[in-house]
Formats: structure tokens, C-alpha cells, sequence
């Protein structure tokens, strides 16, 4: 294969160091954010710095959360297309052009998501010249559908909302039986996990730079793909006392309990343990009630009086008023149950992630206002004070101890072993050194792209 034909991008090391980026390309980079988002350096935007190479968070106000330590939220929505899910599809389409499996003008992407990832793939696609087919369920919210063609993928549909996206992964492999169709398959290849471990994990270790003890006591994440909480394993080794937390429905505990539901988290949830979740670093599962991240999207978004009225300063009400999206209020919300659990202090840190922002999720609060009769200020105080100061410590499992571990393990066999994985394979994950190697090769992956662009 022509080196010439390998898109041009950034490495792993120039998406967590910016500065590292050429200064040209860099500035040209900026630029094109703020001007044209379909420009192809935007490329060497996919990263969680600002132009200042300062990590972007929000240390979200103790009058909200209701508790003592710092919940720090890492903020996905200045990525381009809006959400740190291009990272992976990205680092995922990258990767096979330099195996030479995915080769221009000749194969089309397949990017099964249920929003986010598909939109990060549709968007990629546009920027490094390749044919995209996003398969995804049939009733999402409609910003995400519309933000795909926008882009100029293909949808293929399947019926049902977030919890069916087993049907997804169906259509997916039955398109790959054409060696024309490579698929982007975020819940089982590895450079999701590496994108997260590598430059998520190290970007959350400098975000809590000069907060409290400049250390994380815990990090949670809602697993779709469990791209994301691949980050634990890097800031595990770090700080070592760490506890890494997935955060599920409670209508649809999966990890937990074997549970399956509908739910309205969308992004996360997805009724599967993922083969690239390394549950080996999973020290609890937290239960979220799906509304409750609705509620406290509309809360956030339409409830300026009512957060002043708790206490939160003007002009941090204002700037969070689009920084979250569902997703990110499940984080929140499991940040601040996991920080009474622990017992953690102002000293102590918690980290999470907001995926994406408000922007895709306009209709989402359209449908919670045809669900309740009123949404007056007077219920949002109702809803703020039930769900952000009245989260406890319910529907926490401990999942440290060996037998706990063994129940994940069991159920990856169940989810996996029907789409071709050997148990062999699956047992390889049981090992500590199979998730090192794997995280070992950003170096060999940065070395080659650096090589052929």
C-alpha cells in the first residue's frame, strides 16, 4: 500500500500533548475549530486541552453536589462534532489504515454506535475521505440522526432504543460478510481501549492538578462501549488507591445483576459486558435511575432561579447551562454517590466525564415535558433537591472481591461468544499482562503514523 494513501493525523502522544503538534499545523488546527469544522486539520483537534493546553473541566459548586469532595468533570464538548467519541473512532480508523486493513477508495466504514461514536465515525469519515454506514437503533434522539447526514454517513436502522444494541452489532457483522465493509466495532477492538487508557487516563491526571490533594480517589464512568473507563487503568496506576466505578440503569443492571430493561441513558447501558472492558480494574457498579439524569438535565439547562436558589454562584449557572448532556448527569450523579460512599473529604477528588453537551439533546427534554404535567420552577426545586443533594448510597455493588470478577467474566463469555470469539481469547483477559501489552502498542502506533503521513 501506497504511503501516500495513509490519511494524515495526529499520534497518541500529539492528541494528549497538543504542543507537541507542529506549530503550524496547530495554529491552522485552532483556526479551523472556530471556522470550519469540515476542514481536515481539524484532525489535530482531537484532544481534551484547550489552546492553552489546559485540560477543559468544570469543578462542578458544592452547593450542587451537596458533598465535600471535588467532583471534577472532564468536558467532551469542544472535540470535534461535539464529543470526545470521535478520539476513538478516530484512533480506531488510524490504526487500521496503518495494519493496512482499511484502505481509501476502497473500503466503507461501519461505525454500529447508538449516537456519539456514530456521529464521531461519520464525522471522521468526512475528514479522511472514506464512505461511512452508521448502524444504530431506530429511536434515539433526533439531533443524533440528523448530525450523521449532516456529516454525510449513511444510517442503517434497527429496531428499538439504547438497550437493543445487540441489534446493532447483528447488522454489523452481517455486513462485514463483504470485505468491502470494514466496521469501526468500538465495543470490541482495542484502539477505544488504548485512546482512553492513554490519552483520557493521563489528561484526568493533569486535571486534577492543584484541586485538593492533586490525587483521584475515584473515577466513574457509565460503560457504552467502556471505552472511557479504560482511563481507571491508567490513573490506577498512578494512584494506586484509586476506585473506578461503572455506572449502569438501574432498569437495565446488567454488570450488576445479569439485568436487562429499556432506560433512556443514551450512550450507556447497553445490556452487554463489551470485550474491550477490563473488569479487572472495575472495583464497583453503581445503579442510576434513568430519569433522574433527565430531571437533572432540565434542572441544569432551565433551572437558573432554582440553582441560585441552592446556592450556586450566577455566572458558574450560566456556564454550565449546556455542558452536559444525559450521559454526563449519570457520571455526575454516580460521581456524587460514590463521594458519600467513600467517605471522601474536601481533600479528595472524584473524576468523571461528559461525553458530550446539551445540543443533542433538546427532544430529550421535549419528551420529559410531555411526561409530566408541570415543570414549573417549584418541581425543578422538588427534582434538585431529590436528586443531586438526595443521592445516597443505594445500588452499590462491590465488585473487588474474586467471585464478584468471575460473575463479569461469565457474562463477557455470554455476550461474546456467540459473534465468533474463542474462550481461549476470552480467558486471555483474565491476565494483567494482556491489557498491558495492548496499551504498550501506542508506541508502535505512534511510530507509524508518524512515518507514513
Amino acid at each position: 500500500m501506497s504511503k501516500q494513501k495513509i490519511p494524515f493525523g495526529p499520534t497518541y502522544e500529539e492528541m494528549l500533548h497538543p504542543e507537541k503538534i507542529n506549530p503550524g499545523v496547530r495554529q491552522k488546527a485552532l483556526k479551523a475549530l472556530k471556522e470550519n469544522e469540515l476542514d481536515p486539520v481539524n484532525l489535530f483537534n482531537i484532544t481534551w486541552k484547550d489552546e492553552y493546553g489546559k485540560v477543559r473541566k468544570i469543578v462542578l459548586p458544592k452547593e450542587l453536589t451537596g458533598v465535600d469532595a471535588n467532583i471534577v468533570v472532564m468536558l467532551g464538548k469542544d472535540f470535534p462534532s461535539g464529543s470526545h467519541k470521535v478520539g476513538p473512532a478516530y484512533a480506531t480508523l488510524i490504526e487500521g489504515c496503518v495494519d493496512g486493513e482499511i484502505i481509501p477508495g476502497e473500503h466503507t466504514i461501519l461505525g454500529p454506535s447508538t449516537g456519539n461514536f456514530g456521529i464521531g465515525v461519520s464525522y471522521i469519515c468526512n475528514l479522511m475521505g472514506y464512505k461511512a454506514v452508521v448502524i444504530m437503533p431506530d429511536n434515539m434522539s433526533k439531533e443524533r440522526y440528523e448530525r450523521i447526514k449532516k456529516y454525510g454517513a449513511e444510517l442503517d436502522l434497527t429496531p428499538g432504543t439504547e438497550s437493543d444494541v445487540i441489534l446493532t452489532l447483528q447488522r454489523t457483522y452481517e455486513l462485514k460478510k463483504d470485505p468491502k465493509n470494514k466496521p469501526l466495532a468500538q465495543f470490541e477492538l482495542l484502539p477505544n481501549y488504548r485512546f482512553h487508557r492513554y490519552v483520557t487516563g493521563n489528561s484526568a491526571i493533569e486535571a486534577v492538578q492543584g484541586i485538593g490533594n492533586g490525587r483521584i480517589a475515584c473515577f466513574t464512568s457509565a460503560p457504552g462501549s467502556a471505552g472511557t473507563i479504560a482511563a481507571g487503568d491508567k490513573i490506577k496506576r498512578v494512584f494506586p488507591e484509586c476506585k473506578v466505578a461503572a455506572l449502569e440503569p438501574y432498569e437495565c443492571s446488567t454488570l450488576a445483576t445479569g439485568g436487562r430493561g429499556q432506560h433512556r441513558i443514551e450512550g450507556i447501558g447497553d445490556k452487554m459486558c463489551t470485550l474491550i472492558h477490563n473488569v479487572l480494574n472495575t472495583d464497583f457498579v453503581t445503579l442510576i435511575h434513568d430519569d433522574d439524569c433527565v430531571k437533572g438535565l432540565k434542572v441544569i439547562h432551565d433551572g437558573a432561579t432554582v440553582l441560585e436558589k441552592m446556592g450556586v454562584d450566577g455566572q458558574l449557572v450560566h456556564e454550565m447551562k449546556d455542558l452536559f448532556g444525559v450521559s454526563g448527569i449519570c457520571n455526575i450523579l454516580g460521581a456524587i454517590k460514590m463521594a458519600k460512599y467513600l467517605r471522601l473529604g474536601p481533600d479528595d477528588n472524584v473524576v468523571t466525564i461528559a461525553t458530550d453537551s446539551f445540543d443533542r439533546y433538546q427532544s430529550v427534554l421535549d419528551d420529559l415535558e410531555t411526561r409530566y404535567l408541570e415543570t414549573e420552577d417549584f418541581v425543578l426545586e422538588r427534582w434538585a433537591n431529590d436528586i443531586f443533594w438526595g443521592a445516597d448510597e443505594s445500588h452499590i455493588y462491590d465488585f473487588r472481591k474474586k467471585e464478584a470478577k468471575e460473575q463479569l467474566f461469565l457474562q463477557k463469555e455470554k455476550d461474546w461468544l456467540p459473534f465468533g470469539y474463542s474462550k481461549e481469547y476470552i480467558d486471555s483477559l483474565r491476565n494483567p499482562e494482556f491489557w498491558e501489552k495492548e496499551a504498550a502498542k501506542v508506541e508502535y502506533y505512534d511510530n507509524q503514523i508518524k512515518e507514513m503521513r
